[in-house]
């Protein structure tokens, strides 16, 4: 993987980038869409490259493990060729889904012992299965296994979070360093910073992520609960210390506005189930705010959904057509509605860059920071 820093916005901390895999080339900043067991819900492949423009897309390392099965995986020659994807992809390693199954999970220096959601079967991550399990799914970038700490958190509970984090770090490092990947091409590691809210964490964690030199970095443990402008905080202190010639990745983050203002901080990628999960409950992002589709104001609406962003699907169905839809249950709603606010984030990214290149970033993000959190 090499990574190429573009531009730098002067007023901010927003940068251009060109992120390149074996499997094509990736713009940043970049929003990817969650694909979290080998498929983005309600949307085709095909779709992913138009109308929606995707460069990269996310699975998921727990949920692929659990179904098809790492044999089917690695039958079909990995995630890229089981789903017919042939652009890069990216896996968390499962951290998250383990924090989020609490009341059936131990966690101890070895790994993680927790029950299967699916039919309460036991497994074991550690560090080093992770990475193997992430070699045989293939995905182009690959997490480190750490704990996702909840929020509120205290203080000691995140100190020994995180400086286990680091020690099952090391371990990932050395498996993945000892190991290759299975299907041809190459695959890279990205280590995760953690820490919680508080500031003296944040540095630890990101100055001991930094020194491991890896081709690039995430940061883990925000948008899970803790205010806007603290995840911005906590974002602003990694950031300040993440090198600048490495892609840095904010981990599930987040609504239209938060992606503009971590954007504007220095992050290159972004993911979050937000806008699938949002349109299928009938909620759209779009460029001149936020719609509830079921809302009555709708139903004699016959104008396109948002013919500003480009996309064929946004700008050929009526926000009447949709509603109608929606209410109905029909489960064109939910397609056309993921469809619709995957390609508006994918648009809102492309735009950002634009302005970065184009050197008025601040003032386009300030304006539109103001549109897109607007409840229509």
């Amino acid at each position: 993987m090499k990574f190429t820093l573009q531009h730098a916005d002067p007023q901010t901390k927003a940068r251009a980038g060109k992120l390149e895999t074996d499997h094509g080339t990736i713009l940043t900043p970049i929003f990817m869409p969650v694909g979290t067991a080998g498929s983005v819900k309600a949307v085709h492949q095909h779709e992913l490259l138009d109308p929606i423009h995707a460069q990269i897309i996310l699975g998921n390392t727990y949920h692929l493990y659990l179904r098809p099965g790492l044999d089917i995986l690695e039958k079909a020659g990995g995630l890229h060729r089981f789903m017919g994807w042939d652009r890069p992809i990216l896996t968390d390693s499962g951290g998250y889904q383990v924090f989020s199954l609490s009341g059936t999970r131990k966690i101890k220096e070895e790994g993680v012992m927790f029950k299967s959601h699916i039919d309460g079967s036991k497994h074991h991550f550690t560090p080093e299965n992770v990475m193997d399990i992430q070699r045989t799914i293939g995905a182009d970038i690959i997490m480190a296994f750490d704990e996702c700490t909840p929020y509120p958190c205290e203080y000691g509970y995140a100190r020994k979070s995180m400086e286990m984090t680091h020690r099952w770090l090391k371990r990932c490092m050395n498996r993945f360093d000892e190991t290759e990947g299975k299907y041809g091409y190459s695959q890279t590691l990205f280590p995760i910073v953690q820490g919680s809210v508080y500031k003296d964490l944040r540095v630890q964690s990101a100055q001991f992520i930094a020194d491991q030199g890896r081709e690039g970095n995430a940061i883990g443990g925000l948008s899970v609960g803790e205010p806007a402008e603290m995840m911005y905080e906590m974002t602003e202190v990694v950031t300040d210390i993440l090198p600048k010639d490495k892609p840095r990745y904010l981990m599930g983050v987040g609504t239209p506005a938060n992606i503009l203002e971590c954007i504007a901080l220095g992050v290159d990628m972004f993911d979050c189930v937000m806008p699938t999960r949002n349109a299928r409950n009938g909620m759209l992002f779009t460029s001149e705010g936020i719609i509830n589709i079921r809302n009555e104001k709708w139903k004699d609406d016959f104008s396109p959904i948002d013919p500003g962003i480009g996309s064929s699907v946004s700008s050929f169905y009526s926000k009447a057509y949709l509603r109608h839809l929606t209410i109905s249950k029909e489960i064109l709603a939910a397609q056309i509605a993921s469809i619709h606010n995957l390609s508006f984030y994918l648009w809102l990214v492309g735009e950002a860059r634009a302005h970065i290149l184009a050197g008025d970033f601040a003032s386009w993000k300030a304006e539109m920071v103001k549109k897109v959190s607007t409840r229509l």
